[in-house]
């Protein structure tokens, strides 16, 4: 097969290629303690119910779940603003909109525990806990109130 090109050209594009397929396999510069030192977790996780620590051996910072839990959890003003507004506000696939007394009205209906249930366990597209899996119980329902007192 006779190609346009000279077979300078051919044989120099062949190379070029075959280059740079190599460097594409080639392993990350570092050794392997190295890498592994770079993609170690930043901290570990301890769960207040149980002391226990989650993560690398190595990491030597603790993550806390929630600043505002340390300091006796979020209002619930806090709590809608950070993590339900996003939903709440435009009244995203059908959640009741903050204010609109008209779509509360059949979720109020209910029971103020069965608003808080649905918020801890999700309901439709909602998911469990909203958009908050850190949040307690109680920030959960301090928003709960702060949504409903807006529409009674």
């Amino acid at each position: 097969m006779n190609l346009p090109f000279p077979k300078f050209v051919r044989f120099t594009a062949t190379g070029l290629f075959v280059l740079l397929a190599q460097g594409a396999v080639a392993a990350p510069a570092g050794t392997d303690a190295e890498i592994r030192s770079r993609i170690a977790p930043i901290g570990n996780l301890r769960t207040a119910e149980s002391g226990e620590q989650e993560g690398s051996e190595g990491a030597d910072q603790e993550v806390a779940l929630t600043p505002a839990a340390a300091e006796g959890g979020l209002s619930g003003e806090e709590t809608y603003n950070t993590y339900c507004v996003a939903c709440h506000a435009a009244g995203v696939a059908g959640a009741p909109k903050y204010g609109d007394a008209e779509a509360w009205e059949p979720r109020l209906a209910k029971g103020i525990e069965t608003l808080y249930e649905s918020t801890y366990n999700g309901l439709n597209i909602m998911p469990p806990r909203g958009t908050c899996s850190q949040c307690s119980d109680e920030d959960l329902r301090n928003a709960v109130d702060y949504m409903v007192s807006a529409v009674q």
